[in-house]
């Protein structure tokens, strides 16, 4: 089925809105390396099979291969790793505003390894869209200190972002060979959820589990809908219109964030937040308004 790319862009901003509260409930019981492992574990088991059984094409060539080993040790272990490790340090804004830099990111990475142009309009509406992001959690930054637990996740943070960028643009690098789909995403989470497990028999982590609804709940959730669903989506946008352009994801999925907060945390909602609101819309609107009025599956110049 084709979806209108605004659907693809809807239903990672929608899940992903959501992950970053469920990841809380999978590190306060298992070890960051161990909960990305069982987390991509799981969906790239459920991929695997559903290839198998719709008979889609698991085999590579070496060139493609190569590019997934990258997007999966980059993708779904280091940068995943990172995320629920920064978590540990630092409130949960600090992480999204971080994530909204991802356009910036894949715009002078596109540049970089891809060759794409770059278009002042979307690095603009880049910068709104952060500075919108930064707004609406600058209560929290107000609160931070300068202790080493503050600057760790602040690292760990942009490490994930860095990471995450460097994952989309193998996946764009294979799509431009014209390998794209299930398979692909498939081999790329068995190997970062491999990667991941290494890590933790290599390092000695201890294994904890919970049998608690809300564990096992968070954990479906985030193997389920914000792997699979969310980046078989994402990766069809990557596809669709560019890999800096699909980094746009990060700066909206903040907002669903927010919204998630303020429900489950309690979270307050300011003069700031409503401007930062407003702000991170019309970047975005800046930056993406071409995507809204060029239909079909045409590679947009970042």
């Amino acid at each position: 089925m084709h979806l209108p790319t605004s659907a693809l862009y809807a239903i990672c901003i929608l899940i992903w809105g959501t992950t970053w509260f469920a990841i809380t409930a999978q590190i306060d019981v298992i070890a960051p390396t161990l909960g990305v492992a069982i987390r991509f574990g799981l969906a790239a088991a459920a991929l695997l099979a559903f290839c198998v059984a719709r008979r889609v094409p698991l085999r590579l060539p070496p060139r493609v291969s190569a590019l997934v080993v990258v997007q999966g040790l980059t993708g779904f272990y280091a940068s995943y790793v990172c995320v629920y490790e920064a978590e540990r340090f630092v409130a949960s804004g600090v992480v999204a505003v971080g994530y909204a830099a991802s356009p910036l990111f894949g715009l002078v990475l596109a540049r970089v390894f891809l060759g794409t142009p770059m278009s002042a309009r979307v690095a603009l509406g880049g910068v709104a869209g952060v500075a919108g992001v930064v707004l609406i959690f600058w209560h929290e930054f107000t609160r931070l200190t300068a202790s080493q637990q503050v600057v760790w996740g602040a690292e760990l943070t942009m490490a994930s972002v860095l990471l995450a960028s460097l994952s989309t643009i193998a996946a764009a690098g294979y799509h431009r060979l014209g390998v794209r789909g299930w398979g692909p995403l498939a081999w790329a989470m068995a190997c970062g959820a491999g990667a991941a497990l290494a890590h933790a028999l290599l390092a000695g982590t201890p294994w904890h589990w919970s049998w608690r609804p809300v564990f096992l709940g968070s954990l479906a959730w985030l193997a389920l809908l914000g792997s699979i669903v969310a980046f078989g989506a994402y990766y069809a946008l990557v596809h669709r219109v560019g890999a800096a352009k699909a980094g746009y994801v990060g700066v909206l999925t903040p907002l669903v964030a927010l919204v998630v907060s303020s429900v489950f945390e309690n979270f307050l909602w300011t003069g700031l937040t409503l401007a930062g609101i407003a702000l991170a819309i019309l970047g975005n609107a800046v930056a993406l308004w071409p995507v809204a009025r060029r239909p079909g599956p045409a590679r947009q110049a970042a």
